[in-house]
């Protein structure tokens, strides 16, 4: 079993997030349903896409569900020759404190290959197992499991996106030149509205409308992201704002106020955020034609973001898209359990944190001492030691001492003899540094600082003249250090789940460390638990 990755592409393969599959693998996921579909419409054969190894399939849902829950059963059940087990939020090893790597590592001996569909109240669950479990599998000469996220917190729901996005393509009759799409609702709380930021890339020219009133927006960081994936993004606050201008969408996508993961700050305006996302009869004919109204359902059953009169009109897409969540999640299953293989690779790759890339040796200048220039104000020269210089640079006085203290509590710096102060540079700045006599700076250590407070200068000195100079910036990952932590409540890294995981980050392209379970962006400074 060691080399099933290389014999059946998406054997091991997981999906975590929309993107862990290629916008080629999900074109294929798409095609294959179609076929699919159709082949059952004809009476058709259906054996190709079964699932024909000892497959355990085990429907994992911690956090409560029916309709995903439901999908996934009955699309397991299609794999006749697959072994499907049953969990939920009630059982026992889930309810006890029990470690989730633990549990999931002894149910991964119990097939020659499994499959776990779980769904988890904490964001970045699908990917903390994914890299555990897998280094479990290969500790004991065992095939790496695949885990399928049915959705996390409020963080993505990539296996409804793959239906969603099928139903957009048969509504395009499978065009994916353009779409225009209006997504209306809790874009805040909305982990499938989260999924579309990556999942609408399957189409190759994408506007999208974003509707909802500020206080559940889509979060700026996802909008930037649609934006990189160069999307057309428009913003609306409500549905009778948007039907004032010309260009609506014929896609509407609602999701429902999601009240239990809100605020009372938020729920105290609850009948006028309602307002502004619900749809009303009178907006009826500003509509274009062939509109169609999506949603992932349930919806709510006194306050529907899509009001029940709605439902015998051709406006109702929903039906046929909650339908579509059966069949693309055969395929899906089809596909990680070896019936279905694609040559391709996994787009997600490891991003390198190359020691040169943040860590540069600069030069020194002759004849440099201790590191004070004779006859200027600054820092105290030593003989043997290290100099930490530059550090937060242009901030105010009461910004540059916490950012002094911090580098001291979180590198241990704790020398009596040493110094620190402020002073003022050249050009006028302020910055602040920190002279640790007879104390040189290991790599490990001076990688931290980078972490802590980038665009520092690390000197180290002997015999009074600086022999080594430094200049280091923000790594472009940062991990295995014990006091990082997300800042996201829900993330699995938090250490009041007791899950022993420690926080990693990577910088984005707008200089953003983002956490690589829960996706929440962080400045340097809040990775930091102290």
């Amino acid at each position: 079993m060691e080399n099933l990755a290389e014999k059946d592409s998406f054997l091991s393969r997981s999906l975590t997030v929309i993107s862990d599959l290629s916008v080629d693998e999900q074109l294929f996921l798409y095609h294959q349903t179609r076929r699919l579909k159709q082949k059952w419409k004809n009476k058709e054969d259906l054996s190709e896409f079964m699932i024909k190894k000892n497959v355990g399939i085990y429907i994992v849902f911690i956090e409560p569900s029916t309709r995903t829950k439901e999908s996934f059963i009955n699309a397991s059940k299609f794999h006749r020759n697959a072994r499907v087990t049953i969990f939920d939020s009630t059982h026992s090893s889930f309810n006890k404190k029990e470690s989730y790597v633990d549990t999931f590592n002894m149910l991964t001996g119990y097939n020659d290959y499994s499959i776990f569909v779980v769904r988890s109240k904490l964001e970045g669950t699908c990917k903390l197992l994914k890299e555990s479990v897998s280094q479990f599998a290969h500790r004991n000469g065992l095939p790496a499991p695949s885990f399928i996220n049915a959705g996390d917190g409020k963080h993505e729901h990539p296996t409804q996106e793959l239906l969603d996005e099928y139903t957009f393509l048969e509504q395009n009759n499978f065009d994916n030149s353009f779409i225009h799409i209006a997504l209306i609702g809790d874009l805040l709380h909305g982990r499938t509205v989260h999924s579309k930021v990556n999942g609408l890339k399957i189409f190759k020219n994408v506007k999208v409308d974003l509707i909802a009133p500020p206080e559940i927006a889509m979060p700026t960081h996802y909008v930037e992201k649609m934006k990189k994936n160069g999307f057309e993004v428009r913003i609306f606050s409500s549905i009778s704002e948007y039907l004032k201008q010309n260009d609506v969408s014929k896609i509407w996508y609602f999701t429902r106020l999601q009240l239990e993961r809100m605020g009372e700050d938020i729920l105290e305006k609850e009948f006028i955020l309602r307002k502004a996302v619900t749809f009303q009869k009178d907006f009826l004919p500003l509509l274009p034609p062939e509109t169609k109204f999506y949603h992932p359902l349930p919806r709510h059953k006194i306050h529907p973001t899509i009001p029940h009169f709605l439902d015998s009109l051709s406006l109702n897409g929903w039906e046929k898209q909650a339908i579509n969540g059966y069949w693309t999640r055969i395929i899906l299953l089809s596909m990680f359990g070896g019936a279905l293989k694609y040559k391709s690779t996994n787009s997600r790759e490891n991003i390198p944190g190359k020691e040169e890339d943040f860590i540069i040796k600069a030069p020194i200048l002759n004849g440099t001492k201790g590191v004070q220039k004779d006859g200027k104000r600054g820092i105290k020269p030593i003989e043997n030691g290290t100099v930490i210089d530059h550090i937060a640079k242009g901030k105010n006085v009461e910004e540059i001492y916490s950012t002094i203290v911090k580098i001291r509590k979180i590198l241990k710096l704790y020398y009596v003899d040493s110094t620190d102060g402020i002073f003022r540079s050249e050009n006028g700045d302020l910055k602040g540094y920190i002279s640790l006599p007879d104390k040189y700076l290991t790599k490990k250590e001076i990688k931290k600082l980078s972490a802590i407070s980038p665009n520092t200068t690390v000197n180290i000195i002997k015999d009074s003249r600086v022999v080594e100079k430094y200049r280091i910036t923000l790594p472009p990952r940062i991990y295995g250090f014990a006091e990082l932590k997300c800042k996201n409540e829900n993330c699995i890294t938090n250490p009041v789940h007791g899950e022993n995981v420690q926080g990693s980050f990577v910088k984005d392209e707008n200089g953003f460390l983002v956490c690589e379970y829960c996706e929440t962006p962080h400045t340097f400074e809040e990775i930091w638990n102290i």
